[in-house]
C-alpha cells in the first residue's frame, strides 16, 4: 500500500493535520483540500487512489462532491471514504447510496482510521485485477500465488482448464450466449472447488476460456471428476432444442461447405510437483500448456495429469 496516493477533503486545519500526520507515517503521500471546489480540482491534478472526504463543509458540501465525482466517468471508480461528526445512520446511508465506498465517524482512533484506509484500498485493487466477466482473479494474483506456494515449499496442483469448441459455439450464438458458458463454467470450477477442495484452494480466470484452479495433491482428482460431470449436464441447456437434439452444431464453411461443431466440452490440464520441482509460474505453465495440447486430442471431457519425472 505505500506509495498509493490519498486526498483528504476536510475544511478544518486540525483534522487535515491529524490525517495527514497518520496517514505519512504509514507511508502513504498525502494531499490536502479545504473545500470541496478545491478538492475536485485536486482530483484532477493529483489522480487519487483514495479520497478522504468530509461531509459538513462550506460551500459543496461532501456529498455535492462524491455526487459529482461519480457522475464523471474518469472519476468514478475512485475509492471515497465519507468522514462525518454525526453519529447518524442517515448520513452513512446517503453517503453509501451515493457511491461511498465506507465512511468513518468522528472522533476515530488511529488504527481504525489506518485499517479503513488499507482495506479499502485493497478490496479496490482486487476488484481491479479480477476478470469484469466472473469476479475471479487474474493474471497477476495466479502468478503471485503460484510462486508463492512454490517458495513455500507447498504442495502444488495445478488445474489448467480450458473449453473445448468454444469459438464456434460463440460464433453461431453470439457473445451474450458466450459469456452465459464463461461464467456458469466459473460456477462449476467454484461448485466443485467448495466441494471436494482445501479452504485455500485458489481460482483464477486468465481469461477467454481459460481457467486455473490450485489445490493440493490429494485433491486435483475428485476436483476433476466432480467439474467434469457438472460440465457435460449443464452446459447442453445453452444450446437450443435441434442442436442438443443432434449433440452438434450445424455451420458453414467459407467454400459453403456444411461443418458439424461438436458440444463444447472441458479439457483439464494437471500439473503438480510431486516428482518434479518447479521453481516459478512460468515453468508449471508451459508444462501445462504441453498437457493441454494432448488432453484437447481426447474426444469429450477429460482431465490429464503430466506424470513424468525430472
Amino acid at each position: 500500500m505505500f506509495n498509493k496516493k490519498i486526498l483528504v477533503i476536510e475544511d478544518t486545519e486540525f483534522m487535515q493535520r491529524l490525517i495527514c500526520d497518520i496517514l505519512k507515517k504509514e507511508g502513504y503521500e498525502v494531499y490536502s483540500a479545504y473545500s470541496g471546489e478545491d478538492g475536485l480540482d485536486m482530483v484532477t491534478a493529483v489522480k487519487p487512489d483514495l479520497i478522504i472526504l468530509d461531509i459538513v463543509m462550506p460551500g459543496l458540501s461532501g456529498f455535492d462532491v462524491c455526487r459529482i465525482l461519480r457522475a464523471d466517468e474518469s472519476n468514478n471508480l475512485v475509492p471515497i471514504i465519507m468522514l462525518t461528526a454525526q453519529d447518524s445512520e442517515d448520513d452513512k446511508l446517503i453517503g453509501l447510496e451515493m457511491g461511498a465506498d465506507d465512511y468513518i465517524v468522528k472522533p476515530f482512533n488511529n488504527r481504525e482510521l489506518v485499517s479503513r484506509v488499507k482495506n479499502t484500498l485493497i478490496r479496490i485493487e482486487r476488484n481491479r485485477l479480477a476478470n469484469p466477466l466472473t469476479g475471479l482473479s487474474g493474471n497477476i494474483e495466479i502468478q503471485t500465488e503460484i510462486n508463492h506456494r512454490l517458495a513455500n515449499n507447498r504442495q502444488v496442483a495445478f488445474i489448467y482448464c480450458d473449453i473445448d469448441n468454444f469459438k464456434s459455439f460463440n460464433d453461431v450464438y453470439g457473445f451474450a450466449r458466450g459469456d452465459s458458458a464463461i461464467k456458469l463454467t466459473a460456477d462449476i470450477i467454484r461448485d466443485a472447488v467448495q466441494m471436494a477442495g482445501n479452504r485455500d484452494d485458489f481460482i483464477g480466470h486468465i481469461g477467454g476460456d481459460d481457467f486455473v484452479i490450485i489445490t493440493s495433491w490429494d485433491k486435483y482428482e475428485t476436483i476433476c471428476k466432480l467439474i467434469i460431470e457438472d460440465f457435460d449436464e449443464k452446459i447442453i441447456h445453452l444450446y437450443n432444442e435441434t442442436d442438443r437434439k443432434n449433440k452438434y452444431i450445424a455451420t458453414k464453411n467459407r467454400l459453403g461447405q456444411v461443418k458439424k461443431i461438436p458440444i463444447i466440452t472441458i479439457s483439464l490440464a494437471v500439473v503438480t510437483n510431486e516428482n518434479r520441482k518447479y521453481d516459478n509460474y512460468l515453468q508449471i505453465a508451459e508444462v501445462a500448456a504441453e498437457v493441454k495440447k494432448y488432453v484437447k486430442e481426447m474426444k469429450g471431457s477429460y482431465y490429464l495429469k503430466d506424470r513424468r519425472n525430472g
